[in-house]
């Protein structure tokens, strides 16, 4: 007889894949949320540099004296939000949470295939981000040379202060390290359980669009993490063992030549971190399409058009985003045939993409469509993304992202491609699959009174970034813009400067319009209304099979595949969605 596990194994130190899952998602909601709270605190500083920060501005000591924002902590919130938003909040949830416990639902399998290895890499993850957030305590406080880390500037900063290890550019790069080997565990534990553990008539090409998501992801942090965990231990022995992998001969620090072995290439780490992050943003945005593909079908009630283009598309995009990494790094002087070369590969990716953002949209062509709280975010996130895809191309293209590089325009069209784009598809999962875990819906009104103010807002504030990095505002002048040459010169009536006010009240609006999204999902898990079936959205994939919740080894008895993935709406069916484990009958 099997032995009840104690409540620290089934729920803290578990191996089973949809409690991890559970445990990914809960935390990056959580890290989400903080670190869209220092990009308000950022947002009072550039709406009104140099005034006292209202109510909280006092706790934070010397660095905000008399509540006003010092340009050194201004520096390390921009570093540690875009991480804490990257590495701590949307992968872990897109990839690592809904993957974890959709993935082996979706093939069949009664766990992943290392549930071990599974539990030792989200326990990196949290030594990881608490090794990040801990840096915020330190003497010097936390990292200050951005979310990239640039050398030579990060070899050096905050050096001279006591230990070397204690300062929070270390503190970040020892958390990156954990974070880079938590994501080098999970990955290898996709690949293998879709490939080795899937259900008796899993085919392929009877996969669900999100696994393939899941799936080319995975193989993406497998082959781009390595280099720049390596880079990473490199930068850390350059500040507390004196290497000078980064650091070059002659360099002037504060008007004194620097003692240092030198002969090391600040550029080298350029390139390890970018050969990283541009498969790390197909990541983020690849979870993303498949979840929204998964929730087009069921609310079209028809099978994705063209589910193998598509597909093709995924690996195209997988390949394609690791030759496309030097278009960040224009301004370093590359030569004309390297350039062009970056170019072109760039202007190559946004075909794939292109390919299943219009999938997406033809699928919606002739469906009989119904809009609950998942199907309204879905939605969304087509033009959202379409119009961060678009926006991309002048950056792709040399002569234009020489003006237009670290201005409010990349943060404007970044963010488009990860805030309303992929976050919105998030969202869309919780809605979507919370009654699966739970076995109780979410409030579907409250669900529209999150939705429509985020919208609205998300586009009032990233919008107006656009115009003020055409005019030359840059992403990290901590003043906001004010002593700017072109703050003066006005668009839509409103100076270049001006837009500060507007989209940081957005912001702080936004931040005040997640309120009932938090309320609802607590709420929800207690008292939500009760689903009466597995199956509530009437969808046709495998984890909608299982019992509600599924219990550990997921399903009651072996199944077997029998149909592709959405198969909806098909001619002469009982009703209007066949599940992939209903017998094809074949007329006679």
């Amino acid at each position: 007889m099997e032995r009840e596990l104690g409540w620290w194994r089934k729920y803290v130190f578990s191996t089973d894949h949809k409690v991890i899952g559970i445990q990914y998602a809960i935390s990056g909601f959580v890290f989400l949320f903080f670190g869209f709270c220092l990009m308000m605190m950022m947002r009072w500083q550039l709406a009104y540099p140099g005034k006292p920060l209202p109510i909280i501005g006092k706790m934070f000591g010397s660095s905000m004296p008399g509540g006003v924002m010092t340009p050194d902590f201004y520096n390390s919130l921009g570093a540690m939000h875009g991480t804490i938003m990257v590495f701590l909040g949307i992968i872990p949830i897109a990839f690592a949470g809904f993957g974890n416990y959709i993935v082996p639902l979706q093939i069949g399998a009664p766990d992943m295939a290392f549930p071990k290895v599974n539990m030792f890499s989200y326990w990196a993850f949290v030594l990881g981000a608490v090794t990040l957030l801990a840096s915020f305590f330190l003497p010097m406080g936390a990292a200050a040379s951005g979310w990239s880390s640039y050398t030579p500037l990060a070899d050096i900063e905050q050096l001279g202060h006591g230990h070397s290890i204690l300062t929070g550019q270390s503190f970040w790069l020892i958390g990156m390290i954990f974070l880079a080997t938590s994501s080098v565990l999970g990955s290898i534990n996709f690949i293998t359980t879709i490939v080795q553990v899937r259900a008796r008539g899993m085919t392929w090409m009877r996969l669900p669009f999100f696994v393939w998501t899941q799936f080319v992801a995975a193989f993406l942090l497998l082959l781009a993490f390595p280099p720049m965990e390596a880079g990473t231990i490199m930068q850390l022995l350059d500040r507390v063992a004196g290497t000078s992998f980064y650091l070059p001969s002659g360099l002037v620090i504060n008007g004194q030549k620097m003692v240092v072995a030198g002969g090391g290439s600040p550029l080298l780490w350029q390139h390890l971190f970018w050969f990283l992050i541009h498969p790390e943003v197909y990541v983020l945005v690849l979870p993303a399409m498949g979840i929204v593909a998964e929730i087009v079908a069921n609310n079209t009630r028809k099978p994705l058009w063209s589910y193998r283009g598509m597909v093709f598309s995924v690996f195209g995009i997988g390949f394609l985003s690791f030759i496309v990494w030097a278009h960040h790094m224009y301004l370093t002087g590359m030569g004309s045939a390297v350039s062009s070369f970056f170019q072109t590969t760039t202007i190559l990716i946004s075909i794939p993409s292109v390919i299943i953002l219009s999938s997406l949209l033809l699928s919606l062509r002739r469906g009989s469509i119904r809009f609950p709280v998942p199907m309204l975010f879905a939605t969304a996130f087509m033009p959202m993304f379409g119009i961060g895809g678009l926006t991309g191309i002048p950056l792709a293209l040399a002569p234009a992202d020489l003006y237009l590089h670290d201005t409010y325009y990349l943060i404007a069209h970044f963010h488009y491609l990860v805030a309303p784009g992929t976050i919105f598809a998030l969202f869309a999962a919780t809605y979507y699959w919370f009654p699966k875990a739970t076995g109780r819906m979410m409030n579907e009104f409250w669900g529209k009174v999150h939705f429509w103010p985020t919208l609205i807002l998300m586009n009032v504030i990233f919008l107006p970034m656009f115009l003020q990095g055409m005019l030359g505002m840059h992403r990290r002048w901590y003043d906001g813009g004010q002593g700017w040459s072109l703050a003066g010169e006005k668009v839509w009536g409103v100076s270049g400067f001006g837009w500060n006010v507007p989209i940081s009240t957005a912001a702080w609006l936004m931040g005040l319009a997640q309120i009932p999204f938090i309320i609802n999902f607590f709420w929800s898990i207690k008292h939500g209304r009760k689903v009466t079936s597995d199956n509530p959205w009437q969808a046709t994939t495998l984890e909608w099979a299982t019992p509600t919740p599924p219990p550990h080894g997921n399903f009651a008895q072996p199944i077997t595949v029998y149909r592709g993935p959405y198969d909806y709406s098909v001619r002469g069916a009982k009703q209007d969605f066949c599940p992939q484990t209903e017998v094809v009958v074949v007329p006679a």
